[in-house]
């Protein structure tokens, strides 16, 4: 997109809105110290997720063009379990719950902290028994986990020392922090984000909306800093319209969601090798300890759908 100079914008939206500007300016004015730990919780998937392909054969909609849908992806039988929606829950079409979220929950963590690539990733997930062979696990290699959780090591950037983030979805949560009531919710929606400084807790939802420090008397005697980002005027997508026309880049230009994205699909990788810890070179794209994962690391095109 740089080399042809193609305005590029990245769909979280949340990038463009006040939420994520306000979790980056309390955190880089020093709210809770500096961060070495985050989690960030999802309640993804809301689709059916980890069993295996279907056995029948439905017809395909008239109004569908099944080889185009499919794409570059191997081709299989047509079936409602893959579109319109559940599609994400397939390793062949979608990124699971991690991709499905990720890129909007942990934007304000990629943004207020300055990151960019980690440099290793872990990953634990559940596991499927089918009814038919107790004690006997199901190497399921379909659809992504009904749950996991997904360590990032990143290193210091610059001021900031280097922080683990940790990725929970399909029903995993971390647990409250002290400084909350056991009855207030964490996050919002059942999505959200901790950051944990030396000096004190920020809890946000999706999009970094509505973020407070914590305790509660903390959030209310702190006094806000000030409003130092620029803000975006209308909405995400009017954003990247300006930026079409020859204004200033877009808010989530590839030049910052290409590594966000990046980061986000290292843990999807690590979950097709539970309990291994694999080192990651970013400006090169390669797994370094554990060779087989670099071939699921670039797209493996059927043919005639190559780049």
């Amino acid at each position: 997109a740089r080399e042809y100079k193609v305005a590029s914008q990245m769909g979280n939206q949340g990038h463009s809105a006040e939420g994520v500007r306000q979790t980056c300016e309390l955190i880089w004015a020093g709210a809770i110290g500096d961060v070495r730990e985050v989690h960030a919780w999802t309640n993804r998937p809301v689709w059916p997720q980890g069993d295996g392909r279907p056995t029948d054969t439905p017809p395909v909609p008239s109004t569908l063009d099944w080889d185009l849908w499919i794409g570059p992806a191997p081709v299989r039988p047509y079936h409602s379990w893959y579109h319109p929606f559940s599609w994400r829950a397939w390793w062949d079409f979608g990124c699971g719950a991690l991709g499905d979220m990720a890129c909007h929950i942990l934007d304000p963590v990629f943004s207020a902290l300055k990151l960019k690539y980690p440099v290793s990733v872990e990953a634990s997930t559940s596991t499927y028994v089918s009814p038919e062979k107790m004690w006997v696990k199901v190497d399921n290699k379909e659809t992504f986990p009904q749950a996991s959780i997904v360590t990032y090591d990143f290193p210091p950037r610059r001021e900031m020392p280097a922080v683990k983030l940790t990725w929970y979805d399909g029903g995993l949560m971390p647990t409250h922090p002290e400084e909350m009531g056991a009855d207030e919710e964490m996050g919002n929606g059942g999505r959200g984000i901790i950051f944990v400084g030396d000096k004190g807790k920020l809890m946000c939802g999706t999009y970094g909306d509505k973020p407070r420090l914590l305790p509660k008397s903390y959030d209310e005697a702190y006094q806000r800093p000030p409003k130092t980002i620029p803000r975006i005027e209308g909405s995400h997508e009017q954003n990247w319209i300006r930026a079409c026309k020859g204004g200033e880049p877009a808010s989530s230009n590839f030049d910052y969601s290409g590594p966000l994205t990046e980061t986000v699909v290292m843990g999807n990788l690590a979950m097709r090798y539970p309990q291994k810890k694999l080192l990651w070179d970013g400006e090169n794209m390669r797994v370094t300890n554990f060779p087989e994962a670099n071939d699921f690391v670039q797209m493996h095109y059927r043919s005639g759908w190559e780049l």
